[in-house]
């Protein structure tokens, strides 16, 4: 979701790696490859949110610069390839493989200025030691049999392997500050302003994301964003060896600024919205009914068909695949896959035929799932907040049902 995208460097990927390993070019110098820890400069690049929709979040990197020769490599964890065999089917189940990769600096973020997407370098104060290891840490991580992880858009992501490999050679200085923060937002909150601009892919994965996403976060695991990773840094303190402490980042520079449209400060608030949705779909379901009959019996089907879609593709989110960001989630009781049960019914109440006993069975049960939603969000301890939704099916189930069981139909219009 991080990265730039699909790459097709698999041809040139061993020659890349042969030249990290290498140094690039035979030199005076030998560069980052082999560089003294105290000729190596760390940065963290920080790259903002792009306009495809993998891009929404942004995306980060580490620079290593020996300061001797001035090769810069630029580390980043966000590579994947349309063209794996099964990728559709491993990012349908949860379970899609990224790669590490590493560019000369110049390079790597040339095509981020050619985008409009910001750049900012932060200086970082390693020693020596920690210089070295890092470098040393990030060149195993290159060799082929490590060079793919599982990932995660949550907890394992190109933000969280930076900001894991960092703070691995900081020596668990950066978790144990950032731990200690409260993140500003949730997932949900984050993801649905990043996403704000492309409306209907941030109301599906809002519908889509389960409790999970509601939990109260660290600044750690916020981290998982790269511009909080870049603020929250910044605040970050380190011991010098003569027990006097300084910031880790020594300098911030912004290397190239955005001209794309920034994503806004804050997540929208849904429940307006969504809640006057529900409203006017259940009064125009009504009026249909009584006088443009047709209308009424297509706007119905519509919504328990979608009802119905949406339950079957939560459940299969929830058993069938790692997406552990939708599990449990309680939108099932207010779309699942009874809807289409009541198709039929829907469309004999267009000609004035009362539900069946049946019907009333399942319209009972569909109300009392929706009264269930309710109270499970206002029961303590409750996480997923789900209100927008509950605001929008919550009227709309009460419409139908009371269209489904309406049985004198004064019809003007005939349909």
């Amino acid at each position: 979701m991080m990265g730039r995208g699909p790459r097709h460097l698999l041809a040139g990927f061993a020659l890349l790696l042969l030249a990290v390993v290498l140094g690039w070019a035979p030199r005076a110098h030998a560069g980052v490859a082999d560089a003294p820890g105290a000729n190596l400069e760390v940065s963290l690049i920080t790259y903002g949110p792009g306009d495809t929709y993998w891009e929404r979040f942004g995306h980060d990197a580490i620079e290593l610069r020996d300061s001797v020769s001035g090769e810069a490599v630029t580390f980043n964890y966000g590579v994947f390839d349309f063209d794996e065999k099964g990728f559709l089917l491993h990012f349908a189940a949860g379970r899609m493989h990224y790669l590490m990769d590493a560019e000369p600096s110049d390079t790597d973020q040339q095509y981020y200025v050619q985008v409009g997407r910001s750049v900012t370098r932060q200086r970082l104060a390693f020693t020596p030691a920690q210089a070295a290891d890092l470098r040393d840490f990030l060149l195993w991580n290159l060799r082929p049999e490590n060079v793919r992880y599982d990932y995660d858009y949550y907890a394992n992501n190109c933000a969280t392997k930076v900001r894991d490999a960092l703070d691995k050679a900081l020596g668990g200085i950066l978790g144990q500050q950032l731990k200690s923060r409260p993140a500003s937002m949730t997932y949900r909150q984050q993801t649905a302003r990043l996403m704000s601009q492309q409306a209907w892919l941030m109301l599906i994965l809002d519908l889509g994301l389960g409790p999970y996403a509601d939990q109260p976060l660290s600044a750690w695991q916020e981290s998982f964003l790269p511009m909080v990773l870049q603020r929250e840094i910044s605040h970050v303190t380190v011991t010098a060896a003569d027990g006097s402490a300084h910031p880790l980042v020594v300098s911030e520079q912004l290397v190239s600024p955005n001209r794309l449209d920034a994503p806004p400060e804050q997540a929208p608030d849904l429940r307006l919205p969504l809640g006057l949705a529900g409203l006017v779909f259940a009064g125009i379901l009504v009026a249909t009914r009584r006088f443009v009959r047709t209308v009424y019996a297509l706007l119905g089907s519509l919504y328990l068909v979608l009802a119905g879609l949406v339950g079957i593709a939560l459940l299969v989110l929830w058993t069938l695949t790692t997406h552990h960001s939708a599990w449990a989630n309680a939108n099932l009781l207010l779309f699942n896959p009874l809807a289409f049960l009541l198709l039929p019914a829907l469309w004999r109440s267009r000609r004035g035929a009362p539900a069946s006993r049946k019907i009333d069975v399942l319209i009972v049960l569909q109300l009392a799932a929706a009264l269930i939603a309710i109270l499970l969000h206002l029961l303590p301890g409750v996480v997923q907040q789900n209100q927008p939704w509950l605001l929008f099916a919550l009227p709309s189930w009460v419409a139908l049902a009371w269209c489904l069981r309406h049985r004198e139909v004064k019809v003007t219009t005939a349909g």
